[in-house]
């Protein structure tokens, strides 16, 4: 399978070439144009990097670099600016971003850079985690655990919103206020059942309890495979 990149630039011309320029050399690039979409689709998974302008028309590429990071997302990152200033690229690489280069670039360089962050990225980071949606089994470096119907949804509703905080009710009314049951104390329950399941196996994530906000999953979010 090859790498899967996400090209976040709102300049046509460029998204093409560099979409054009990396499938050429072996990857699976796609466009995207806007920061908020560009977020929901990093953390949905599945990507293996990303190459990020800092001017997204009225967004900003930092600001996505530096929730991408707040949402535990470890893969590499290379930005890229018209502006060559050093407190900008200095902005950009105290967001997050692993390098960062100045249009207009070649394109070989900017390969080269970028595999230099694929070869540190697969020293640091072992592969993430993957959830098998049919099997409900959760399989990572560390091992693999069984999940119940109730514990695969309620992890998969944390890994789709990763980084981000869900209280106790935004989870109940998602997964159980189906049921006819009124009593949010089953999330806690349920958390408390996933957490003993993962134990002590690194799968490279962690659930948090965040003081009046919730429940947040952070680190390295699972891949999602329907096999």
């Amino acid at each position: 399978m090859n790498p899967r990149l996400l090209i976040v630039d709102d300049d046509p011309e460029i998204t093409s070439a560099l979409v054009r320029g990396l499938v050429l050399h072996g990857y699976d690039a796609e466009p995207e144009n806007r920061a908020n979409r560009a977020l929901e689709r990093l953390r949905s998974g599945g990507f293996s990097g990303a190459i990020i302008d800092v001017m997204l028309g009225a967004d900003s590429g930092i600001d996505l670099v530096r929730q991408a990071r707040e949402s535990g997302l470890t893969l590499p990152i290379l930005m890229l600016s018209a502006l060559s200033a050093v407190d900008q690229r200095a902005a950009g690489l105290e967001a997050g971003a692993d390098d960062y280069i100045v249009k207009p670039f070649d394109f070989d360089e900017l390969l080269a850079r970028f595999r230099v962050q694929e070869q540190r990225a697969s020293v640091a980071w072992p592969e993430p985690a993957r959830l098998h949606t049919e099997q409900r089994i959760l399989e990572g470096s560390a091992g693999s655990i069984a999940l119940t119907e109730r514990e695969y949804a309620l992890l998969e509703f944390l890994i789709q919103h990763a980084g981000t905080p869900l209280t106790r009710g935004e989870i109940f009314d998602m997964l159980w206020s189906g049921d006819g049951s009124n009593n949010e104390n089953v999330v806690n329950v349920y958390v408390g059942y996933l957490r003993k399941k993962l134990g002590d196996l690194d799968f490279g994530f962690e659930i948090k309890t965040l003081r009046h906000q919730g429940f947040c999953l952070t680190g390295r979010v699972p891949t999602r495979s329907d096999d």
